[in-house]
């Protein structure tokens, strides 16, 4: 189970990543030109901010396990990001953007499966 909780985690963080920075680097309307409509429903600083949050958890999802630095920040983030996940489903399930709630929930639930491993019987 050790090595799927990496696995689950390096999956997530590598997506994780790939959005963060998309966040961050793009401006908010080209973002909502490329599928991300709820952009259009907040500031480009709370944008950046979502971005932000998903770069960090996505470090943190692997960084502190593979440098031997406060290993329980592992389960910190990928708590962290089911909680974003949560949101970003409330999002859409509030715009009715129903496409997009079941990859939000399919991340939610990997983010806490790794939370509860690394919290619980798996941690480091």
């Amino acid at each position: 189970m050790n090595i799927t909780l990496w696995i689950i985690a390096s999956v997530l963080a590598l997506a994780f990543l790939a959005a963060g920075l998309m966040k961050v680097g793009m401006p908010k309307e080209k973002l909502a030109a490329s599928g991300m409509a709820w952009t259009e429903d907040v500031s480009a600083g709370v944008v950046r901010a979502v971005g932000a949050v998903e770069v960090l958890g996505a470090l943190g999802l692997i960084l502190p396990a593979a440098l031997g630095v406060a290993p329980v920040l592992v389960a910190w983030a990928a708590l962290g990001l089911a909680v974003t996940m949560l949101c970003a489903a409330a999002v859409h399930l509030r715009r009715k953007e129903m496409t997009s709630v079941p990859a939000a929930l399919a991340l939610l639930l990997l983010a806490a499966l790794v939370a509860w491993g690394r919290f619980g019987p798996y941690a480091f």
